[in-house]
């Protein structure tokens, strides 16, 4: 005769059972984008004594494809790569296509450090660079000690 350990079941294992096999269904049946389906672009944000600055890099994108808005202290930067393959082409086979095109939005909520109403943006190679100056009340500045 075998000993054979007890395990006490939960009441709710049935239940975690088949919420699991729901999920996986789920998951076949309606596949989610991964970081290789959809294109964002890469952001940087760095911080001087005077200012923010966000930097995005949208190569093969012109400053007329790309916006910059804020609104209600939202910095918002959008706008949409085309895809530049023509296809019809008997000459011309893709063998592989890995870059990305489509819409993108990007957002970001400003600290109140920044002043809004003087946020500027330039566009060179392909780099997007957001300058935001700070309030003069948020730059550093040193306190000098007096001799008591």
């Amino acid at each position: 005769m075998a000993l054979v350990r007890y395990e006490p079941r939960s009441p709710w294992t049935g239940l975690d059972l088949l919420s699991s096999r729901i999920n996986r269904l789920f998951e076949d049946s309606f596949p989610t984008l991964t970081s290789q389906d959809a294109w964002v672009p890469a952001v940087n944000v760095e911080e001087t004594a005077d200012e923010l600055i966000l930097t995005a890099e949208v190569p093969g994108m012109t400053e007329d494809q790309v916006e910059v808005e804020i609104e209600n202290n939202i910095l918002t930067i959008r706008g949409e790569k085309r895809e530049e393959r023509e296809e019809g082409d008997e000459n011309r086979r893709y063998h592989v296509w890995e870059r990305r095109f489509g819409t993108f939005q990007r957002s970001f909520t400003l600290p109140r450090t920044v002043r809004a109403d003087e946020v500027s943006a330039e566009f060179h190679n392909g780099v997007l660079t957001v300058h935001m100056p700070k309030v003069a009340e948020a730059k550093s500045r040193r306190i000098k000690i007096k001799k008591a």
